[in-house]
């Protein structure tokens, strides 16, 4: 009976799971993250605003990378032309965000967010990322990367969050391996790591599948929300 019941709720909580993925600073790895768990999670994969066009957007990546089915994608919002903050970005293709068409879709099912750039990234002159993250009302992951400077950015990152009573479930720490800073985050900000994402230096579905397993990315997560 244990072990089914256990089943049941690893079942219950891929059906269901939904976060939004954050990342402390630009590339610091969220895009890949987000593949990460959408793959392992085989979920529906959103990026409300995608600001810049030149290579692929990161819904394609998110495909590519994850293998879910193509329905699985859902539409951005906006795109944009330019790989700049989303008020500059629409202002630059005369376009302007309408806050209500970022509405959370009405998805039955795991969701994973990822958002375009930093908390406090403006989407409009007069309208903050984290306010948006704030009316979601879903938990955060936070992606941060492993080297110099993580500590500061990731600390504020998390100020932010917790100031404006908004959940976060944990840190994925992205990056080749550091002796110290996972542990200084997790005594600093009392959160839970996730993960310490190694860099790879071939991301496909094998390696994310392996990963998958090797950092029991699942059972760190049931026990996070259980």
């Amino acid at each position: 009976m244990g072990v089914n019941y256990l089943n049941f709720k690893k079942m219950s909580f891929k059906n269901n799971f939904k976060c939004i993925i954050c990342g402390t600073d630009t590339d610091v790895g969220k895009t890949l993250i987000s593949s990460f768990l959408v793959r392992g999670l085989q979920s529906f994969y959103w990026k409300p605003i995608q600001s810049g066009t030149e290579t692929e957007t990161d819904s394609q990546t998110i495909h590519r990378l994850s293998g879910v089915k193509k329905e699985k994608i859902l539409s951005e919002a906006y795109i944009f032309n330019k790989p700049v903050s989303p008020h500059w970005a629409a202002e630059i293709d005369g376009k302007e965000i309408e806050i209500n068409l970022l509405n959370l879709p009405p998805i039955d099912s795991s969701l994973v967010i990822e958002t375009a750039g930093g908390l406090m990234v403006p989407i409009t002159r007069n309208f903050l990322q984290i306010e948006q993250i704030k009316k979601w009302n879903l938990p955060v992951i936070i992606v941060c990367k492993s080297s110099l400077g993580t500590l500061n950015h990731t600390l504020l990152t998390i100020e932010a969050l917790k100031k404006r009573d908004i959940k976060i479930l944990g840190l994925i720490i992205n990056g080749k391996k550091h002796l110290d800073n996972p542990r200084t985050l997790k005594e600093f900000s009392k959160l839970p790591i996730i993960a310490e994402f190694p860099r790879l230096s071939n991301v496909d579905k094998n390696n994310l599948d392996r990963l998958w397993k090797e950092l029991n990315i699942e059972k760190n997560l049931v026990s996070i929300i259980n």
